[in-house]
């Protein structure tokens, strides 16, 4: 067990296993996937490629409360500590246009994206904790530049399900709130944990290429537009490079509460959000929206996610 230890959730597919490819060089890997019907032939693969037998598969849907419980549980049962734990795992479901609750009666975006990952870290801080250099990192998302918008706010009065039979369902509102949720959870974290000496930063993940299934989702012109992007962006593999040094440089071995763009940039709160600047931080990548510094936001957000996380 002189090896270091990461979680990498949803590690079956896309920038999750790029990132298990790339750690299992030298970590013993837990890949904690929901879908244990393909991710046993991507262990075995990842196994295959590295030659590192220590790529351990454990089932959790970061969804559900219940199989989070079951899923740390297990873990703490089996390793001794955890060195890093990555947040890759995401719910967004191009096209539906229904409103779907987790089987915590969550709206399933903010049950897969915030919550889930907020009572995971809660539950292994303890084996966080026995590590002599434990780092936590979130996938994040440019879409939360919809928040340069200053009419754009999460919608803290629906996340169960409240009114969902009269306003309208957006998959990717829900998305980018929750991804916005995380950040300023990120930030929270950060603080809550320095004394810890847990580092906790969140990372934004820019264009990568799609897979046919996620394509085949989307609306008949966003097929389109993503297959052309796809001509351009780039693989996987080049996003999980940053999860893995993010994680394990001395440069980021002093970083927390950030959020670090695709170039590995501290990105810093806007100072204002209005007529070309404005334009200026959606297209750019140095910037992130002041609505995630918000204290009132960040308050609100972690209250709910600890009411809503305790057993």
């Amino acid at each position: 067990m002189k090896e270091k230890i990461v979680i990498i959730t949803g590690a079956n597919s896309g920038i999750g296993k790029a990132a298990a490819l790339k750690f299992a060089e030298g970590f013993r890997v837990i890949m904690a996937c929901r879908n244990m019907e393909i991710s046993p032939a991507v262990q075995r693969d990842i196994i295959e490629t590295t030659r590192n037998t220590h790529v351990d598969l454990m089932e959790l849907d970061v969804s559900s409360f219940d199989s989070i419980r079951t899923f740390c549980t297990a873990f703490k049962s089996k390793y001794p500590r955890l060195d890093i734990l990555i947040h890759n795992a995401a719910y967004l479901n191009h096209g539906v246009k229904e409103y779907k609750l987790s089987t915590d009666h969550i709206e399933l975006s903010f049950a897969t994206n915030t919550f889930g990952p907020f009572l995971m870290t809660r539950l292994l801080l303890d084996h966080l904790k026995k590590s002599p250099d434990p780092r936590i990192l979130h996938a994040c998302t440019t879409n939360i530049k919809s928040f340069f918008d200053p009419k754009r706010k999460i919608e803290f009065d629906n996340l169960r399900g409240e009114l969902r039979g009269s306003r309208p369902y957006s998959t990717y509102k829900m998305y980018g709130d929750s991804k916005m949720a995380l950040l300023m959870l990120t930030f929270k974290m950060a603080e809550e944990f320095k004394s810890m000496g847990i580092l906790v930063n969140a990372l934004q993940i820019n264009r990568v290429k799609l897979s046919k299934e996620t394509i085949n989702k989307m609306h008949s012109f966003w097929k389109v537009f993503a297959w052309v992007q796809n001509l351009t962006n780039p693989l996987p593999l080049d996003m999980a490079d940053n999860y893995y040094h993010i994680c394990t440089s001395d440069e980021f071995k002093s970083v927390t509460g950030q959020l670090i763009n695709h170039k590995r940039e501290i990105v810093k709160p806007s100072i204002t959000e209005k007529g070309f600047t404005q334009l200026k931080n959606i297209f750019g990548s140095s910037s992130y929206p002041s609505y995630a510094t918000n204290a009132q936001n960040v308050e609100q957000i972690w209250r709910l996610s600890t009411t809503l996380t305790e057993d």
